[in-house]
């Protein structure tokens, strides 16, 4: 028998296809400590939530969620990834931690082999990986400073991830400029460096989608 156009079994499909989500090809998961999680800041603020905005702008399909916890560590991020690569399943994992190991004295090495098996573990995933580096002032001393900055590059070429060389460059590497774009503390960017961080995630993060 035939069925025209207006027969209900057709209708019905046709409202379901119309009514149907897409998949959303792109998974984004940001795990990082305070600069990521807008301490001090109003929400929907801070970097994050710009590059959700960028991503939509550029009209790439991406759902992002930010994992990030003020004062996570590279052991703290490491202990809670498995969960959330199981309940997220990212495609993309931009990772930016160990800014407070070197604030707590941690050994470097420890902060490297945590962000080594957060890297291999994503990648095993199926998520591409991030890393954002970070530098400590330089009143820590400049061997300490230049090893704790040496940990990120080492990261990056050992397990061939993308790498941001320094997260808050255009921030806290030029005095007159950081002087206006920190918070009281010194420590925390203030609303006005959003921007220049998201800039700086963008810069690399864009090249990480194939077609787009």
């Amino acid at each position: 028998m035939w069925l025209g156009v207006s027969s209900p079994c057709l209708l019905l499909a046709a409202q379901q296809s119309n009514t149907a989500t897409a998949p959303t090809p792109f998974r984004i998961l940001v795990l990082g400590d305070s600069l990521s999680a807008e301490y001090g800041l109003p929400r929907g603020s801070g970097w994050v939530t710009l590059l959700e905005k960028q991503l939509q702008q550029r009209g790439i399909p991406a759902s992002l969620v930010n994992a990030s916890v003020s004062g996570e560590t590279t052991s703290g991020g490491r202990s809670r990834l498995s969960g959330l690569l199981q309940q997220h399943r990212p495609t993309h994992l931009i990772l930016e931690l160990g800014g407070n190991d070197a604030l707590r004295g941690a050994p470097l090495t420890m902060a490297r082999e945590n962000l080594k098996a957060m890297s291999q573990e994503a990648q095993k995933a199926g998520a591409k990986v991030l890393l954002l580096g970070m530098r400590v002032p330089p009143n820590y001393g400049r061997r300490y400073s230049d090893d704790f900055a040496k940990i990120f590059f080492e990261v990056a070429e050992s397990e061939k991830i993308s790498l941001v060389p320094f997260f808050l460059e255009g921030i806290a590497d030029d005095p007159k400029v950081a002087a206006q774009m920190f918070q009281p503390d010194q420590i925390h960017p203030n609303e006005k460096a959003q921007p220049q961080m998201q800039a700086n995630v963008w810069a690399v993060f864009k090249n990480m989608f194939e077609g787009y």
